[in-house]
């Protein structure tokens, strides 16, 4: 599949893939919400039912508050509508938060591509799934044709750097790494200097993980990011913010700390299997506005699904059709 393509049959691709990554959420925690539809009456129990799971699927108080308060406003009568003005809710969250912050990904058709190299610089707290994520990304990058560079800027960990560099021999992708304990900002300086050189298209800069409550690896990142704004004058094209699905609402402050000081434009969710909760979707693109794109489903290259809205609730909520039967 095209990950990154545009046009109808890309679209077609992504709504399959999708549903297909999603097939395992249906046993989580927010899978309960589809047995909430198999009676036709909505009462008391129903609407509490609803919130005691959209809480504790990880979506937050107020999202959830705020979600079933704008469906209560409908006046749904039966479960098949409530269902439907639920999901029609859900999705409004996550399309409102939809909009292209970056340069690379989420843009309609015919939109002009950046200059190359393309830059992504990738942040998230270790064990998060960061290094699997870029060696995902540069997959996905390959099967459309790409060539790709890498940088192992996590210079506080030797093994981070040595996953990244099998990554890169496992997949045929250059890597720029120095030792560790190197300046994270100087290996991302070489490695764009090695793209442009070398004629790659795509830089996938590795960062280390930054804990929220360490300051100094927050101003760090920042560093990194000034670098590269000061190398490559538009700054970086994407800034990817990878989440453990299963962290639930740690993610928020999580996110609140990246946003702050690298600029997110994207999100990538990992580890979404039949044990993940899956509802800081919603919370994040409720408090941050911040665009979920891909969805990362397991350890392997090709592990990486596009994130689609309405699939992703419908994923959610269960078919509608099964539920009557």
């Amino acid at each position: 599949m095209r990950l990154f393509g545009r046009g109808k049959q890309a679209e077609e691709e992504r709504d399959q893939a999708t549903e297909q990554a999603l097939e395992r959420t249906r046993r989580s925690f927010f899978g309960r919400v589809a047995g909430l539809f198999t009676s036709s009456d909505i009462t008391d129990e129903t609407w509490e039912s609803l919130e005691e799971v959209l809480i504790g699927a990880d979506a937050g108080v107020q999202t959830a508050i705020e979600v079933l308060d704008a469906v209560r406003a409908r006046k749904p009568r039966r479960t098949e509508e409530l269902r439907a003005m639920l999901a029609e809710e859900l999705t409004r969250i996550l399309e409102s938060a939809a909009e292209p912050r970056g340069r690379l990904w989420g843009l309609p058709e015919g939109t002009e591509e950046p200059s190359k190299p393309f830059v992504v610089l990738v942040v998230g707290v270790n064990g998060s799934g960061k290094t699997t994520a870029i060696g995902r990304l540069a997959y996905a990058y390959q099967q459309e044709g790409r060539r790709v560079m890498a940088a192992a800027g996590d210079t506080f960990r030797a093994a981070a750097i040595e996953q990244l560099q099998e990554w890169g021999r496992r997949l045929d992708f250059d890597v720029v790494a120095q030792g560790t304990g190197a300046d994270p900002a100087a290996v991302a300086y070489d490695a764009i200097e090695a793209a442009r050189a070398r004629g790659h298209d795509v830089v996938l800069i590795d960062t280390a993980g930054r804990l929220q409550n360490k300051q100094n690896l927050m101003d760090e990142l920042s560093k990194v990011r000034r670098v590269i704004e000061r190398h490559v004058e538009r700054g970086p094209d994407e800034v990817l913010l990878v989440l453990d699905a299963s962290t639930g609402q740690n993610g928020l402050s999580q996110a609140r700390a990246f946003a702050d000081s690298a600029q997110v434009t994207s999100v990538m969710l990992t580890k979404l299997d039949g044990t993940a909760k899956g509802g800081i979707v919603f919370a994040i693109a409720r408090e941050f506005g911040l665009p979920v794109r891909f969805v990362g489903t397991g350890q392997r290259e090709g592990d990486l699904a596009p994130f689609d809205p309405r699939s992703f609730v419908q994923s959610l909520l269960g078919d509608p059709a099964a539920t009557e039967a």
